[in-house]
């Protein structure tokens, strides 16, 4: 699951974010010491300053790192700061706005965080689309420009949002294209990835209003086998349908009201698991995923 260039980043629900990149230790020492002082109420540039005087990989100095930094402060305003190192590897530069942070190394040039951010802020949709499109802007041969003889922008891929009261380990978004085969499109296989999760959890329920309590989960997460409560009121039936963030379709199975036993033990070791539950009409009345933890 943590395979692949997700290393890079460090997220706290409700809090912040920050990726830090470049020359980096495994473990990434610097990105927990950054994360360390977010936790405990520090600012973007906070963090940067802390850093550039406590930084503690082996490999280089601060002139070799780069960081972006996005968290909320005491009255949940957006702040931002980025650093790119004057030795971090060409081309390499950041751009930072009011709600954002992009950084890169090692690209073709400006013109891929010029494209990422353009497409960010043309982006109507809530985070995730925004964040999805500005990984589009970079979907090309040679974005990273050790990937141009492969044809591909890049062998990584994430994508990662929190929502305010996520667990740390179940966030609202986690999707990690560890590694692709040489040739294959990260960016693709994150695209395909993410459209899957958006037809479950971007689905538009408003004019639904679905009582919070309709469908019930218990327990989440699961080792494998779990319950999914059904209370349709006027509703007898309706059909959850189980799919990979990938959109593959695990399992479909009709659900009663009352007490359903879902066995999902068959899938593992996969971890995440979207569910979707339509009415008889075809209606989706519920989405959310369920962690597997086989254990």
């Amino acid at each position: 699951q943590f395979g692949g260039v997700i290393l890079i980043s460090g997220l706290i629900p409700g809090r912040g974010a920050i990726n830090g990149q470049a020359t980096v230790c495994i473990p990434h020492v610097n990105l927990n010491l950054g994360m360390d002082q977010m936790a405990a109420g520090a600012s973007p540039q906070e963090i940067l300053d802390f850093l550039f005087q406590n930084d503690a990989c082996q490999f280089g100095n601060e002139t070799n790192r780069q960081y972006g930094v996005v968290d909320f402060d005491e009255n949940g305003l957006p702040r931002t700061a980025a650093f790119t190192g004057s030795n971090a590897l060409d081309y390499a530069g950041h751009r930072v706005g009011d709600t954002y942070a992009i950084q890169g190394n090692i690209l073709s040039g400006a013109a891929i965080l010029d494209s990422m951010e353009a497409r960010f802020l043309a982006e109507d949709g809530p985070l995730a689309k925004k964040l999805m499109a500005a990984m589009q802007g970079a979907n090309v041969p040679g974005a990273d420009s050790r990937c141009l003889d492969e044809g591909t922008s890049s062998k990584s891929a994430f994508l990662r949002v929190a929502r305010p009261d996520d667990p740390a380990d179940n966030l609202y978004l986690e999707i990690n294209i560890a590694e692709e085969p040489d040739g294959t499109e990260p960016i693709n296989s994150l695209q395909a990835a993410f459209d899957a999760w958006a037809d479950t959890a971007l689905v538009n329920v408003a004019p639904l209003l679905t009582p919070p309590d309709m469908v019930t989960i218990f327990p989440n997460p699961a080792p494998g086998a779990f319950v999914l409560n059904f209370n349709g009121e006027n509703k007898t039936d309706a059909l959850a349908s189980f799919f990979t963030t990938t959109g593959r379709l695990l399992k479909k199975v009709h659900i009663y009201n009352g007490i359903n036993q879902i066995d999902l033990t068959d899938y593992l070791p996969r971890q995440l698991v979207l569910i979707k539950v339509e009415d008889e009409n075809g209606e989706i009345i519920f989405y959310d995923k369920i962690k597997l933890t086989g254990q």
